[in-house]
């Protein structure tokens, strides 16, 4: 009777709640290792877009100043015509907006906008 009672307060991680834990931290793995390049993207994007917000004067250099970098550095989301340049103080201000998505599941899509 005693080994009864000891075997009901028995504690742990059953085989199915494993295999549970196991695929949920295969799927955060596989969303986090798609989300990676659209994150450092990102960066370069920004980079360039300073850039040549501070190499530029007209729209017509820093859209063609923003394309050199971005063949530099295989910037695909966006592009020198889709920058948005204004003018603030005499200082040329750059701005973009686009959003990428990762297919999760069937019709699922984990969407990331970003926007200066």
């Amino acid at each position: 009777m005693k080994t009864l009672a000891n075997r009901s307060r028995q504690r742990g991680l059953s085989f199915i709640g494993l295999v549970f834990m196991v695929a949920i931290v295969v799927a955060v793995v596989a969303v986090g290792a798609q989300s990676v390049p659209i994150f450092l993207e990102n960066q370069a994007i920004k980079k360039a877009a300073n850039k040549a917000a501070a190499e530029g004067l007209t729209v017509a250099e820093v859209k063609a100043s923003f394309d050199r970098a971005a063949a530099i550095d295989d910037i695909k989301s966006v592009s020198g015509n889709d920058l948005q340049v204004t003018k603030v103080n005499d200082k040329v201000v750059v701005g973009y907006e686009y959003s990428r998505e990762i297919p999760l599941v069937g019709p699922a899509y984990l969407v990331y906008r970003f926007k200066k």
